[in-house]
């Protein structure tokens, strides 16, 4: 890692008044929901640190408690399904830590006319995830809604672990000179997810990777010195180094061609456009396109985009080092110029 000044990629961030589905994305809205609203309301040294669980003392033992809710379409896919999703995800809240899992609790919100089989199945899972993990499930809670009020099941897990004396792990504790260690492939739980849901089918075998690390954390402390660990979710790889870049004040530099990504995940992410270390990264450009274009009509878009291409390329030609923040600029250019958009129609009367 090295200190030097890097910039993140602006996103229009405007106040609100409803939730929108970017605010579950893990992204740049989670984040400002979490900081504006949660973090403002639940204010304490412990939440301050917006780690992925909160360590705290307890007597003579430090101890690191977390939770999390999981909704997932569809519910079952290649590798896993979401109920060992949530226990593995929660063990690995925990070992992000360095914490060994102790004990975890379940709450399910389960939808009028859900199959016991499914139920069933998904449970079996959970308790094997836990078993596998030397962990268990000691307390929970369910709920049933009227049908057309959930998807089908929603499950909230929250665990606590011991953490060893001397581990000291946040996402504000990267130094400068740290090197970045991936444990394996990037991409794989993401794209088979997508694939289930849209009925896709590519050549291979793309599963999910879900699966608890707490084993190969204790390896990892038992090794070396680890000043940070993250276990990327929703917003992917690049995600997760962009918090720990914030969180910790450094700048983070990878080398893309370096990372692990499976053939197939990879034919998969550039089949539909994808990036694997930014999974949001287009959703991004297409946001840039609709803001400078406008929304009155599909020309402005269209327009937009060409213009927009233009600029990305001859940016990234002309000017390597500041290519990338091109359509940024011309972003902004257009909001403070014309905040209805470049080629917006004007407003009927």
């Amino acid at each position: 890692m090295t200190t030097d000044f890097a910039l993140s990629c602006p996103v229009p961030l405007t106040d609100r008044k409803n939730i929108v589905m970017g605010h579950g994305s893990g992204g740049k809205l989670t984040a400002q929901l979490v900081r504006d609203l949660f973090l403002t309301a639940f204010d304490n040294a412990i939440l301050r640190q917006l780690d992925d669980q909160a360590v705290f003392q307890a007597g003579s033992q430090r101890l690191a408690f977390t939770t999390d809710s999981y909704v997932v379409t569809p519910i079952f896919f290649p590798g896993g399904n979401i109920g060992d999703l949530a226990v593995n995800g929660t063990v690995n809240d925990l070992a992000m830590s360095g914490a060994r899992p102790l004990y975890l609790s379940a709450a399910f919100i389960l939808e009028e006319g859900f199959p016991i089989s499914d139920l069933s199945r998904i449970v079996d899972t959970m308790a094997q995830a836990a078993h596998a993990a030397g962990t268990a499930i000691v307390t929970g809670d369910t709920k049933v809604v009227n049908k057309g009020c959930a998807d089908k099941i929603f499950i909230t897990t929250s665990g606590v672990g011991l953490v060893p004396k001397g581990v000291l792990l946040s996402a504000g504790a990267a130094r400068p000179g740290d090197r970045i260690i991936v444990s394996g492939s990037i991409g794989d739980h993401g794209m088979a997810i997508l694939a289930a849901r849209e009925g896709l089918e590519f050549d291979g075998s793309i599963r999910s990777d879900t699966a608890s690390l707490h084993t190969l954390v204790q390896a990892m402390l038992e090794a070396g010195e680890v000043h940070v660990l993250r276990d990327p979710t929703r917003g992917g790889l690049g995600t997760s180094l962009c918090e720990i870049a914030g969180s910790s004040g450094v700048g983070v530099e990878i080398e893309a061609t370096a990372l692990l990504v499976r053939e197939d995940v990879k034919a998969a992410c550039e089949i539909l456009g994808l990036d694997p270390i930014f999974p949001l990264k287009y959703m991004i450009y297409f946001l840039i396109v609709v803001t400078v274009g406008g929304t009155s009509s599909i020309t402005g878009p269209f327009l937009a985009s060409i213009l927009l291409g233009i600029g990305d390329v001859a940016g990234k030609y002309y000017a390597p080092k500041l290519g990338p923040f091109v359509i940024y600029t011309i972003m902004i250019a257009v909001l403070i110029w014309r905040p209805q958009g470049l080629f917006a129609r004007p407003a009927a009367r």
